[in-house]
């Protein structure tokens, strides 16, 4: 039982009597106070009127049961020699018969007439109602609707069921009871509300209490659904706050003012060996208007792989090296270059040669193992190894107009002199710390361009991304041939290998994607049944393509090991690359012209589209074949999306809608829960909470009249970082 004087930051341990196991199982939810009990949300809602009596079981539907244990025992199979146990669980209208197999210990978990609850799938076993493997929970008591009298009147008095995120030794029956027990206590009356009295009226959001009550015990959907919509409006705001704050603060600073001559930059353009797109040329535009403004821009460019980000980067680039430092008629402002690699680095070092080699400029390439320089003095046609220490002179005094390198850029040692503008390629979390790193001596901020090919729904990059503008790259060059994709099943697999071999054979190269490094352990009942990267390589050189060279790419591979390989791969003494899908984001390999991706339905979509995207880089045509095992409607649908989306930014969206909003991008990788996901799939939604909270940032920039607010932002900035 809960102690007198509970509050919402007592202790869990000292609210309730818990065993180690308990202890240990809350503890791996980040459930340590009462408070973070109470917002330990459900993740969906089981509807009473879908819970059964056993005599209305159905073979092959999901069902859920309330019933006493009878015939506990622990066994082997007579045959198959498999540890399982057995039970049956009976109500006043029948009786069902379940089975666990490889969870004999199950059986001394629960006793003879325990009531509990049983989830799981009706098969018909030796002509008997059997569960395989159900889900099973202790439970005290039982919904009104259910068998009353055979458990007694005593019910449960709302027709919801919660389904809560579980861990081993903690049920979701136990999450449920023990939150109730809070709520009994009188825990609510203290917690004070952190939204405005103006905003829940506004937007007829409900209470911190009501929410609270209606989240965990509703009597109808559309009380849950208002209080999920008030804790992702919440959570929501105090991002957007958080990101106008940041806003504010970019924008009070000083950045230089670059205005360089329209006919220089319609000459440079011209000499790209491609005709812009109207989407690059609108991109470039506006990045030249942001630098006019005399404060650090703060821009986001997204686009597809293909659609030209890295040209409006040497474009706007060239305005910076032409431009002059302030009240000066000599040197150049400087550009910073951030790749997240040093292979993508390199590759980057390669390309702006290419942009600026007609124009003299002085291009430095820092990264961890080594320094290099263009041009070169012996030839200045090509670049050439040089010391770090040369380099940073080169760097601090002004005489390298553009440096490319890695994190190694916003290293202390590195110091610039007229640092104006820097490129972040692919760097989802570049934030306030390491922008502060960049700030010149005369106190002058950079403009910030961050570039991502991954597609990012609108909502999530308004949200994310709340301190950045936004463009998109939305068309591709002319003549770039699409990607032919092909969704193969299982029984079309060996047509697949010989319709690769043909092109190998002309000399094209093929990239071979798996869901996992190592084969999983058979003797783990949960073990996903997914190809790996080693035994699939194993087993392609043997059995399918013996005459080809293989190698293999993953994430426990030395950054030098994984660089070996891919220049192996580039140069072409690698025919086929078996990986991970950690295979380098934008790598050029222009010969690599085909792309197998294994278990496509374990992947998101943004995922696949970048993993297609791999193939994207050459004049051949390119070809992406998804591997599927599944037959279910809902893969099929989202594979058919898949091949017939025009672009990232229609499958984004797509994804967000039919994906559940846990598993898209994953809350782990932008920091929020999944029900500020959810609140992100309503555009009207994030919308009114980024209005909100610029309004408010803009009367209240400190918070001062907001403390609430201004302490939940404190305690985020301690779990979130938004770098």
């Amino acid at each position: 039982m809960p102690m007198t004087g509970l509050t919402s930051e007592t202790p869990v341990e000292i609210a309730f009597r818990l065993d180690l196991e308990h202890k240990k199982a809350l503890h791996r939810l980040h459930i340590r106070t009462v408070r973070d009990l109470l917002y330990h949300f459900p993740t969906r809602y089981g509807d009473i009127a879908e819970v059964r009596n056993i005599s209305s079981a159905v073979p092959g539907e999901d069902s859920v049961f309330f019933g006493k244990l009878s015939k506990l025992e622990a066994k082997k199979g007579w045959k198959s020699k498999i540890p399982m146990a057995s039970a049956s669980v009976s109500d006043e209208t029948g009786k069902i018969d379940l089975v666990w197999f490889n969870q004999p210990y199950l059986a001394k978990m629960f006793f003879e007439g325990q009531l509990v609850r049983i989830e799981g799938k009706v098969t018909e076993r030796k002509g008997k109602l059997t569960i395989s493997n159900p889900k099973i929970e202790k439970t005290d008591k039982v919904p009104v609707a259910v068998g009353a009298s055979l458990f007694g009147a005593e019910g449960e008095s709302h027709t919801l069921y919660p389904v809560y995120p579980e861990t081993k030794g903690i049920t979701s029956n136990w999450i449920y009871h023990h939150v109730a027990k809070a709520i009994k206590s009188g825990v609510l009356d203290e917690l004070a509300d952190p939204l405005p009295e103006e905003i829940l009226k506004k937007y007829h959001l409900p209470s911190l209490k009501a929410a609270l009550i209606w989240i965990h015990t509703p009597m109808k959907m559309t009380d849950a659904e208002a209080a999920r919509k008030r804790f992702g409006f919440e959570e929501m705001f105090a991002i957007h706050l958080e990101k106008q704050k940041e806003k504010l603060l970019w924008q009070s600073a000083e950045a230089f003012v670059i205005n360089p001559s329209q006919e220089k930059m319609d000459e440079f353009v011209s000499g790209f060996a491609f005709e812009p797109t109207f989407a690059q040329e609108k991109a470039i535009r506006t990045i030249l208007a942001d630098f006019r403004k005399g404060y650090p821009m703060s821009r986001l460019l997204e686009g597809d792989v293909g659609s030209g980000k890295t040209a409006v980067a040497a474009a706007t680039a060239y305005a910076a090296v032409v431009s002059r430092p302030n009240g000066q008629d000599y040197g150049t402002l400087q550009v910073a270059y951030m790749a997240p690699t040093e292979i993508l680095a390199k590759q980057h070092f390669e390309s702006f040669i290419q942009y600026f080699a007609h124009m003299g400029v002085n291009i430095g390439l820092i990264t961890g193992s080594g320094c290099r320089k263009f041009p070169s003095k012996v030839n200045p046609k090509t670049w050439t190894d040089i010391s770090r220490n040369q380099l940073l002179k080169w760097v601090a005094n002004g005489e390298i107009a553009i440096l490319v390198g890695t994190h190694a850029l916003i290293q202390k040692s590195v110091k610039f002199k007229h640092l104006a503008y820097v490129v972040i390629d692919e760097q989802h979390r570049f934030g306030t710390a390491q922008r502060q790193k960049l700030v010149t001596k005369e106190g002058k901020t950079p403009h910030l361009l961050s570039m991502t090919a991954t597609p990012i729904p609108r909502t999530l990059a308004l949200t994310m991304y709340g301190d950045l503008d936004l463009s998109l790259l939305d068309q591709m060059p002319q003549g770039r041939k699409p990607i032919i994709t092909e969704i193969v099943t299982p029984d079309r697999r060996d047509a697949t290998y010989e319709e690769i071999r043909g092109r190998l054979k002309e000399g094209r190269q093929l990239y071979v994607i798996c869901p996992r490094i190592d084969e999983p352990d058979p003797l783990k009942a949960l073990a996903l049944n997914t190809k790996s990267v080693k035994e699939e390589a194993k087993r392609l050189k043997k059995s399918v393509y013996p005459e080809c060279e293989i190698a293999i790419l993953h994430s426990k591979m030395t950054p030098r090991e994984k660089e070996k390989t891919m220049e192996a791969f580039a140069s072409g003494e690698i025919d086929i690359l078996v990986a991970t899908s950690v295979v380098e984001v934008g790598v050029n390999v222009p010969n690599a012209t085909m792309i197998i991706i294994e278990g496509g339905e374990r992947f998101g979509l943004s995922q696949l589209h970048q993993l297609r995207g791999r193939v994207l880089r050459g004049t051949h045509q390119a070809y992406c074949y998804v591997f599927a095992d599944s037959k279910s409607d809902r893969t099929y649908e989202r594979l058919k999306a898949f091949k017939t989306a025009a672009n990232g930014f229609e499958l984004a969206e797509f994804d967000l809608a039919q994906r559940g909003a846990g598993e898209l991008y994953g809350g782990k990788q932008w920091g929020v829960s999944d029900i500020a996901m959810e609140g992100i799939k309503n555009l009207k939604l994030v919308e009114a909470s980024r209005e909100e909270a610029a309004a408010l940032i803009e009367r209240d920039p400190d918070l001062l009249r907001h403390p609430l607010l201004k302490k939940r932002l404190e305690e985020e900035a301690k779990k979130i970082h938004f770098e």
